[in-house]
């Protein structure tokens, strides 16, 4: 019965000639919406919490641009709302995903959700264009699916980030990393390290990046580039934020990562950061890397280091026909340190591996591991820690140059 009264109101005459009209406020509107549900529940038996539900769900469909999604996309304990087809609609709370009660009446009320959001970063999405990623106003970002490439039904998935930046006190707390790992991390972004963040899907590695990011020195100029900007570094004044953009409707007006590498070089950056390389701009970023701006940062899906190595040669092979050795010679000057994340099956994020970029030999590049994982048992009780493996940072010229010694940040 509820179902078919929501519809009602939604579709009642009065409430659409309203809809249109600006001039009329979320209050108005919702006094308007409030006189339309008691008249229509007013023989229905209907409690107070039933009428404030359909009047909070009619509200939303008719101006929230997320329909039934809007609570979650407004509960900040929820991170990640994911849409598959009108009548599967999952969240992500507290870490924990969970199936929700709400389905959408059908796929046309869905579409509708989805060209808004996309209307709103002025992109089309339809049967030419099917797919769409994009920036909602408070940072969230979402993807969506169209209907004729996603078998059931339109898809949508939209990752929200939370409002206060989380800090590396924030990650020792949850245990993400060790309090004395997060410290060496620290002295190498301050001096300069070139540090790249690996890591599967919901890893954690953009909210690692932002992390890291924040021990840069204030006085420096950063240069950030995004798909979608989801950084927020706080400290620094001197900081210019790129975000790369798709083609119109007529194929033109694309901006690429590669382009936008290209010209930050042109901005005196002290450090370029690149939210995440997943193709051809590998090589743009090492050779930044690799031409005097030390201290850049970046990430990339893996699910190892060695694994990161392997990928960035296949991503750097997109962009030009260059021998494998060659390649790894570059990324083995160009990356000075690999931090790999996971998600464990307790659905914690964790710093699984810190290990150094040592060098290029025999046609392979070696690893350092200065951190590694592990889970260890005492009297029955399970241990999850980041521990060092007890070996020493082999390359120390830049922690020298910053006036720093290794054996002082771990105590030895």
């Amino acid at each position: 019965m509820k179902d078919s009264l929501i519809r009602e109101c939604i579709e009642d005459t009065r409430l659409k000639i309203k809809m249109s009209d600006e001039k009329y406020v979320d209050k108005d509107v919702i006094e308007i919406i409030e006189s339309i549900v008691l008249a229509k529940t007013k023989e229905t038996g209907l409690g107070y919490r039933d009428k404030k539900e359909i009047i909070d769900i009619v509200f939303n469909s008719t101006r929230k641009d997320l329909d039934i999604l809007q609570p979650y996309a407004e509960d900040y304990e929820v991170t990640e709302i994911m849409v598959n087809g009108p009548d599967n609609i999952f969240i992500e709370k507290n870490g924990k995903i969970q199936r929700v009660n709400e389905k959408f009446s059908d796929c046309a009320q869905l579409e509708e959700v989805i060209r808004r959001v996309a209307a709103k970063v002025h992109r089309e999405i339809n049967d030419l264009n099917p797919i769409v990623d994009a920036r909602l106003d408070d940072g969230a970002r979402v993807n969506a699916v169209y209907k004729n490439i996603a078998l059931n039904g339109p898809i949508l998935t939209i990752r929200k980030f939370p409002k206060k930046s989380i800090t590396m006190k924030d990650l020792i707390m949850f245990e993400t990393i060790s309090p004395l790992a997060a410290e060496v991390l620290q002295k190498l972004v301050q001096a300069r390290y070139n540090i790249f963040i690996s890591g599967g899907t919901s890893s954690g590695k953009t909210t690692f990046l932002n992390v890291l990011s924040n021990f840069i020195p204030p006085e420096e100029r950063i240069i950030t580039i995004e798909d979608s900007a989801e950084l927020k570094i706080e400290n620094i004044d001197n900081i210019v934020a790129l975000e790369t953009k798709n083609a119109n409707v007529q194929g033109k007006g694309e901006v690429t990562i590669r382009q936008l590498i290209k010209t930050s070089l042109r901005m005196r950056p002290d450090r370029i950061i690149v939210g995440e390389v997943r193709g051809a701009e590998a090589l743009d970023m090492l050779q930044a890397m690799n031409t005097g701006h030390d201290g850049s940062l970046s990430t990339g899906h893996a699910n190892s280091p060695q694994g990161m190595l392997s990928r960035l040669e296949t991503m750097v092979l997109m962009a030009a026909d260059i021998p494998l050795d060659a390649i790894r010679k570059q990324i083995a000057s160009a990356i000075d340190i690999i931090v790999h994340l996971g998600r464990l099956n307790d659905k914690t994020r964790r710093v699984l591996e810190i290990s150094e970029v040592e060098s290029f030999k025999d046609g392979e590049i070696i690893l350092n591991p200065l951190f590694k994982f592990q889970r260890l048992e005492e009297k029955g009780i399970v241990i999850n820690s980041l521990l060092p493996t007890g070996n020493k940072l082999k390359n120390t010229d830049k922690l020298q140059m910053a006036g720093i010694q290794w054996k002082d940040i771990l105590n030895e």
